[in-house]
């Protein structure tokens, strides 16, 4: 099974990414920390996917996603593609609302260590991290 997917890493004025907790009755990665966001639907480009997942899964209108990072992965005998999009979070977290997972969580990227990741994800998030240490944030 090949797949397509758009992901959106969220990230606040201290510089931490907003990651999400799956459920464990999850179809794939149950139990895991990994990033919000999903398939790409035919006729669909990626930021209008990252969009739209956004606003599913955290009721979150992205104003201006940034593409920064792709690459294929493989989980199981699933195989795809994903394309990341960043975007800092300078709201009310209270406006964020959690529509899929069991929770969710604001990390630096030196804190995931003890997180149940797939390693593919851990380097998503070390090179986010790492870009966007070196940003000016507002």
């Amino acid at each position: 099974m090949e797949n397509r997917v758009a992901l959106i890493m969220l990230y606040d004025r201290q510089k931490r990414l907003l990651l999400q907790h799956r459920t464990e009755d999850a179809r794939i990665m149950p139990g895991y920390w990994a990033f919000f966001g999903g398939g790409i639907k035919d006729g669909e480009t990626p930021e209008e996917a990252v969009r739209r997942e956004a606003f599913e899964e955290l009721h979150y209108r992205a104003k201006a996603p940034e593409f920064v990072y792709e690459q294929d992965y493989e989980i199981g005998d699933i195989r795809g593609h994903m394309y990341v999009f960043i975007e800092e979070f300078s709201g009310d977290k209270s406006a964020l609302k959690l529509q899929e997972g069991q929770g969710w969580g604001w990390f630096k990227y030196t804190e995931i260590a003890p997180l149940k990741m797939i390693e593919h994800d851990r380097e998503v998030v070390r090179f986010v991290g790492r870009l966007i240490e070196k940003m000016n944030t507002t």
